[in-house]
């Protein structure tokens, strides 16, 4: 792998950041359910994004958005298995976020609340599909899991949902 020097590495950093930044933050609050921690998984999402930055200057990153929202995810559900995250209130609900850090085209607040209850498996695959415009193959990549399982998820997921929203 060709040798970076620290600018470059820093410039794709901040390209990054500035490309991404919005889409990630959200992508973590509505995981998380919680500002704060959001915030600190979205740091921590370009923190580790900079540690392998190598790759994506050297081109071995097929679809930077892909690559990106996979390490926000996997750090969302790094930080729900820590004893840090413990503490909060998990049961908060979206109207207590802040507008800012929830989806700009979704003005359906009975929606994002069935979205954030979903179980954190399928809720991931709504928020890569709808909120991210991943393609179900795409979305199957970015969670390791095959194309077969991503639909029955997604098919799962719309049915809870529907349920949800018909008892609302």
């Amino acid at each position: 792998m060709p040798s970076y020097t620290q600018e470059e590495r820093e410039q794709a950093l901040i390209r990054l950041m500035q490309t991404y930044g919005d889409s990630v933050k959200r992508l973590c609050c509505m995981y998380l359910r919680e500002l704060g921690a959001a915030e600190d998984a979205a740091q921590d999402t370009f923190i580790k994004a900079f540690s392998h930055i190598d790759a994506l200057l050297a081109g071995d990153v097929r679809n930077e958005k892909a690559w990106i929202m996979r390490i926000a995810i996997n750090t969302c559900k790094d930080l729900l298995r820590s004893s840090w995250l413990r503490r909060f209130d998990r049961r908060r609900s979206i109207d207590e976020l802040p507008l800012s850090a929830l989806p700009d085209h979704e003005d359906n607040l009975a929606l994002m609340q069935a979205v954030c209850a979903l179980p954190p498996n399928l809720k991931e695959l709504v928020l890569l599909h709808y909120y991210q415009d991943f393609n179900l193959r795409t979305c199957a990549h970015i969670l390791g899991i095959s194309s077969a399982t991503a639909s029955r998820r997604l098919q799962q997921a719309q049915q809870k949902l529907r349920h949800e929203l018909e008892r609302s």
